[in-house]
């Protein structure tokens, strides 16, 4: 602040020699009027401030031995106090700077100039600074900012409050909805309001939601059905065990038709930890192979299995990457299923192709086709065809496309499925030349914009897919 002080008064100090020089460059004797003039431009033109403003620096004129010209702002009281100081300053012939005290007044700095016009001294002009006006009007305009700073700051806190309660009322309506989600009740949805960040997070939530309530309904159906298969043959077995000890010699027939349900039971177990096992990333283990061989090979085990009229239609000649066990097993799945539902002398036709990328393999017959009402029940777990659930013809538990729809999905791929009744069925299993790790997720098959799943070909007749086998 004291090097501000000493700046100022200098920057005054300058501005009045300068006006001195030009005086003193047209003035003739005697210099009175000169003195007058020059004092006259320089306290006007640089001291115009008013009086009712407080500023820091003042300045006098002392002529022999008087204040004969002052600023406005002037404390002449307190010159007054100390008659020396004038007296002191008159006689000065060389600059001067430093300072003086007052009575209850802080210090304050002076400078003193000497006025000469012509070769004669006429005066002096003394340049004073009070660092108290400085320091006050420092702290005003401090305080000044600190409270437009507090009334922003209140303001935009206010603005800040309010915009953020609109923003995360999304939020807690979110928080809301998790906290109201129960194991009886998952029905709960947020509305979505907007297009921004908020209603992206909300559409994203409730897809969460939807795809928890799916995987519970689920869960909770699989256990259900799960429960009612192993039942019945808990049920049996245990009936014909308590008629053992009334009928004993009924052994041999007993034990055979334990021996049976129990391998039932086996059967249905395996099956579900195939299942389960399914989503797991260590599932598959798939190696190259050659799809034409893999195809003939695969036809040459189906023809064993019954009296049909067995075809091999087409042998795709691209070499693949699959899990050959797993594979097989869905395809012998299929042609299992095949045969439930022909007769002897029907034909079971077995091809394979690729095409895009991806292997086409199909099983089809010309057995008894499958209801629109039942081609895509018929995936899920414990689901047949409405038309044999009564039929004791048809034994199984009902998870064998469950688990062919289980392989292909854990390989990329998905299944199509053209059937007509009276006229048969075409299953078509398409999958990545390469097979993927895990390929379950919804995103594979909506890039593909179909059922991840299986995809439905429409109502087309067995004769129809012959010519099309890749679908």
């Amino acid at each position: 602040m004291e090097q501000q002080a000493e700046q100022t008064m200098l920057r005054k100090v300058e501005v009045f020699r300068s006006i001195t020089r030009k005086q003193n460059s047209t003035a003739q004797p005697p210099f009175s009027d000169d003195l007058a003039a020059a004092l006259d431009m320089y306290f006007s033109r640089y001291y115009y401030v008013p009086a009712t403003v407080e500023v820091a620096d003042s300045a006098i004129a002392v002529i022999d031995g008087k204040i004969a010209r002052s600023t406005p702002q002037t404390r002449l009281d307190l010159l007054n106090q100390r008659p020396d100081l004038i007296k002191d300053w008159s006689q000065l012939t060389q600059p001067r700077h430093g300072e003086i005290a007052f009575v209850n007044e802080s210090c304050w700095l002076y400078r003193v100039e000497p006025i000469q016009l012509g070769n004669k001294q006429a005066g002096v002009l003394v340049i004073l600074y009070n660092n108290a006006v400085t320091t006050r009007q420092t702290n005003n305009a401090v305080l000044i900012v600190f409270e437009v700073a507090t009334v922003v700051f209140i303001i935009a806190a206010v603005i800040a409050w309010r915009t953020a309660r609109q923003v995360l009322a999304p939020l807690r309506m979110l928080t809301q909805t998790a906290r109201s989600i129960t194991e009886s009740d998952m029905t709960q949805r947020i509305v979505v309001k907007g297009s921004d960040e908020i209603a992206e997070l909300t559409i994203t939530f409730n897809e969460m939601l939807d795809r928890l309530q799916l995987a519970f309904n689920s869960q909770q159906e699989f256990i259900r059905d799960a429960g009612h298969e192993l039942r019945t043959p808990i049920t049996v077995i245990q009936g014909q065990l308590e008629m053992l000890s009334y009928r004993p010699e009924r052994q041999p027939q007993t034990l055979k038709l334990v021996m049976d349900e129990l391998d039932r039971m086996g059967r249905l177990v395996n099956d579900l930890l195939l299942l389960a096992k399914a989503e797991r990333p260590d599932f598959l283990r798939p190696k190259p192979d050659e799809l034409d061989w893999l195809t003939e090979e695969l036809y040459l085990k189906a023809r064993l299995l019954a009296d049909r009229d067995w075809q091999l239609e087409s042998k795709g000649l691209s070499p693949v990457t699959l899990d050959r066990q797993r594979f097989t097993q869905a395809v012998m799945n299929l042609v299992q299923n095949a045969v439930r539902h022909t007769q002897p002398g029907d034909t079971i036709a077995i091809g394979s192709t690729s095409k895009n990328g991806y292997l086409h393999f199909w099983v089809k017959d010309t057995g008894e086709g499958i209801a629109p009402a039942d081609q895509e029940r018929i995936f899920q777990r414990f689901a047949r065809a409405t038309d044999i659930d009564q039929d004791d013809r048809f034994e199984g538990a009902g998870l064998g496309l469950a688990i062919v729809k289980a392989i292909v999905n854990a390989h990329g791929g998905w299944i199509e499925l053209s059937s007509q009744l009276g006229y048969g069925s075409t299953f078509t299993l398409v999958m990545p030349l390469i097979a993927k790790e895990i390929a379950t997720d919804e995103s594979d098959s909506h890039r593909r914009g179909q059922s991840s799943h299986h995809r439905l070909s429409g109502n087309r007749t067995a004769s129809e897919r012959v010519h099309n086998p890749g679908g």
